[in-house]
């Protein structure tokens, strides 16, 4: 696809992006100390390598409502929020109820609680599928649903979307943002491996597929008859900005996949608890075989959940696959989910959520139609995302088309006026919380006019 021509001065852009960039150093004079510091004992001087970004990480020291605040003493709001952990805000005042509550009566016994089984009887209520097991993030979610596909199915190959991320499990660190020079052709995508390390053979077992595509699917299917345990989908693409699927594409994905005697399951560790009260499966009316949460359903604590039919978590109840981990269901994650899933993300809450979504859209988006900068808005409920890409993306190919200077330059005047942005420019989308406020999304638009004008020929 051809990307329409835009009214954007590069002269004035890579001006901006030079100001702001200076800007961004003046502000954070403690964060570039610290990093420094950090060097000397974390490797990388990061926790995560998803924290070292340039120009270099920004250190928080604390959070309240829809605000944070870093070493050096800037305060934010916060569209980033924890990379979508936080749709409870920071520091909710039930959520620190119940987690002090739980602390003074013992965090650990790696032994059942009831708060364990209540959740999971929300969350049969809330997803539609009825047995659930725990664990204590989205990559080990995913890693049990792949497990659990191949074991049910007796088969090996897993097949995944092209540039989805799905934790840091060998089996899924496969094409996840891979260069444009090494994907092979559209017909015959080649799986890149996200890092070395990982074993040419296990590589081999993960095929990947594009997004929004169920003839590339069938095709795959048929090359690999009788090899698939099933796929593993992020219903909405979440590490591209947001790719939303196609009407009819997440049925068919579904029925393609049961036609070969495959599996599906749903990544919903970003979808599950932002975009609707039942996530992407209530809201595009697919229910898949399994389905991975984490992030925002834990209120703010580690967690993670897999939920599933009883064809397939039959296969852990009744001990033909373990299921394990010391801390799965630890009573502290299991008191802090609960009072996220059942008193603070209730129906209710996402009927705020989208009328806040809609004054990020038509405000971004009448900047872009005011200014010529390419792109469109994406919106569903707590998440959403600027694409710098006039033509609508449609799978990770097409993303590869969106503007990485565009979403710096974005990041860059966003951090600078009191928004902070997950880092990796165009990747990554914002995420509200339950604390935020009208005033707070109108902060957003009004630093993105500040943005059109500024690059506007």
């Amino acid at each position: 696809m051809s990307v329409k021509e835009t009214t954007i001065d590069p002269t004035r852009l890579a001006r901006l992006i030079e100001t702001e960039e200076a800007e961004f150093g003046d502000r954070h004079k403690e964060s570039r100390a610290m990093t420094q510091r950090a060097s000397r004992a974390l490797a990388g001087g990061v926790a995560s390598s998803w924290q070292s970004t340039d120009p270099h990480p920004i250190y928080l020291a604390d959070g309240h409502g829809s605000k944070v605040v870093d070493i050096d003493g800037n305060e934010y709001v916060d569209f980033h929020n924890g990379y979508g952990a936080m749709a409870v805000g920071h520091a909710h005042p039930k959520i620190a109820e119940v987690v002090s509550d739980r602390v003074r009566r013992g965090t650990h016994f790696a032994q059942p609680t009831e708060d364990s089984v209540v959740v999971g009887e929300h969350l049969s209520e809330r997803f539609g599928l009825p047995l659930w097991r725990f664990g204590n993030s989205g990559t080990e979610a995913t890693m049990d649903a792949v497990r659990l596909m191949r074991a049910v199915t007796g088969r090996d190959i897993l097949l995944k979307i092209e540039g989805s991320y799905h934790g840091h499990g060998d089996a899924v660190m496969v094409s996840v943002a891979p260069p444009s020079d090494s994907i092979g052709d559209y017909e015959n995508p080649v799986s890149v491996p996200q890092t070395i390390g990982l074993p040419d053979a296990v590589v081999e077992l993960t095929r990947v597929v594009p997004f929004n595509d169920l003839d590339a699917l069938e095709r795959t299917l048929d090359r690999y008859q009788g090899r698939v345990a099933g796929m593993i989908v992020e219903p909405t693409m979440m590490n591209a900005g947001m790719i939303m699927p196609e009407d009819g594409y997440l049925a068919g994905v579904k029925e393609l996949l049961h036609g070969a005697g495959a599996l599906l399951a749903f990544d919903e560790v970003k979808t599950g608890a932002t975009i609707a009260y039942g996530g992407a499966t209530k809201r595009f009316g697919v229910t898949p075989d399994l389905i991975c949460l984490a992030k925002s359903t834990g209120g703010g604590l580690p967690c993670g959940a897999i939920g599933g039919t009883e064809e397939v978590m039959g296969w852990i109840a009744d001990g033909r696959i373990d299921q394990v981990g010391t801390f799965n269901g630890n009573p502290l994650t299991m008191a802090a989910m609960r009072a996220a899933l059942t008193e603070i993300l209730t129906p209710g809450v996402y009927a705020e959520f989208d009328r806040l979504a809609e004054i990020l859209r038509e405000g971004c988006d009448a900047v872009i139609e005011q200014t010529g900068i390419g792109g469109y808005t994406t919106v569903m409920s707590a998440r959403g995302a600027v694409t710098y890409r006039s033509e609508r993306v449609r799978n990770y190919r097409d993303y590869l088309e969106v503007s990485d200077e565009l979403a710096y330059v974005n990041w860059l005047v966003q951090i600078n006026r009191g928004v902070f942005m997950a880092p990796w420019g165009k990747s990554e989308n914002w995420t509200l919380s339950v604390q935020h406020s009208e005033e707070d999304v109108r902060r957003y638009v009004q630093n993105f006019e500040f943005l059109g004008k500024a690059i506007a020929a």
